[in-house]
């Protein structure tokens, strides 16, 4: 695949269906499995600087969490959708093939998460180690999507994030707002970007529901293999080569050398176990 350089939007129709509908969302939120919610509470600064809180389900019923995300300011990720949510993924998959087949993608891996998000919620910048397509169901979200150059993405901060020393979160200045593509995406639409391109979301007053699919290829496995050796290197004192600077079997020695080093446990995970500090339901009901 030769990689995007910039957005491209798709259209889709699972929207039409009732797989986002609030008795359906009560109902998967109901029987989710508690370790694959992931519920965050971002809160920013003058300068949009971000400080994240991260919450629990708690005991309460999914029309109750689902009355909670609604009337909050949090983002809700339910992990491995693909999985977890098999009717709602046969409607994505057929679209993620078609989508697939134009952009010339051979996935190895496929996974993904069902996103539901308050009307007021921002994700700050970030950058996701893989291929995305954003399928949104209901809503309306704003998107900024920046390069992908030094300036706006260091190579030693994805080397952290793909090492899981540091969170997806990236340094940000809201002078790169210049630079980026900006997309509104309606329900029916599906988004994908660049590989690794920086982006944050802002949802536009309503409740949405969206669809994150990422995907592997080989391509993408050998570099964030890549990364990660280099980021294992920089913490011994060497100065790895530019990632685009770095051939293709360059790439494959280095994500070879990566396998050893994972073994070895040469950069533990620091980010596995963020402690929750609320619970959603609860907080839901103070802020009323």
């Amino acid at each position: 695949m030769s990689w995007l350089s910039q957005p491209k939007i798709y259209d889709h129709r699972v929207h039409e269906t009732d797989i986002a509908s609030d008795e359906k969302l009560a109902m998967i939120l109901d029987r989710y499995p508690a370790e694959l919610l992931d519920i965050n509470a971002y809160s920013y600064d003058a300068e949009g600087q971000v400080s994240l809180a991260t919450g629990e389900r708690g005991r309460a019923d999914g029309a109750t969490l689902l009355a909670a995300i609604k009337a909050g300011q949090v983002w809700v990720n339910l992990r491995d959708a693909h999985e977890a949510y098999p009717e709602l993924w046969a409607h994505i998959q057929p679209n993620f093939d078609a989508i697939a087949a134009d952009l010339g993608v051979k996935p190895i891996k496929v996974t993904g998460q069902l996103i539901m998000s308050s009307p007021q919620t921002k994700v700050p910048y970030h950058f996701d180690a893989a291929g995305v397509v954003l399928f949104h169901l209901r809503g309306v979200k704003k998107l900024w999507v920046y390069p992908t150059d030094e300036a706006h993405q260091p190579q030693t901060s994805v080397e952290k994030v793909i090492m899981r020393v540091q969170a997806e979160e990236l340094p940000y200045r809201m002078a790169f707002d210049e630079d980026a593509e900006v997309v509104e995406l309606q329900p029916g639409q599906a988004l994908t970007w660049p590989l690794y391109a920086p982006h944050r979301v802002e949802n536009q007053g309503v409740f949405n529901v969206s669809l994150s699919l990422d995907f592997q290829t080989w391509e993408t496995r050998l570099m964030r293999g890549a990364h990660y050796a280099n980021g294992v290197l920089r913490r011994y004192g060497m100065t790895p080569a530019a990632m685009e600077k770095t051939p293709a079997a360059a790439r494959a020695a280095l994500w070879a050398a990566s396998l050893a080093m994972k073994k070895a446990n040469l950069a533990p995970n620091l980010i596995k176990d963020y402690e929750r500090s609320f619970e959603l339901a609860e907080q839901a009901k103070k802020a009323a």
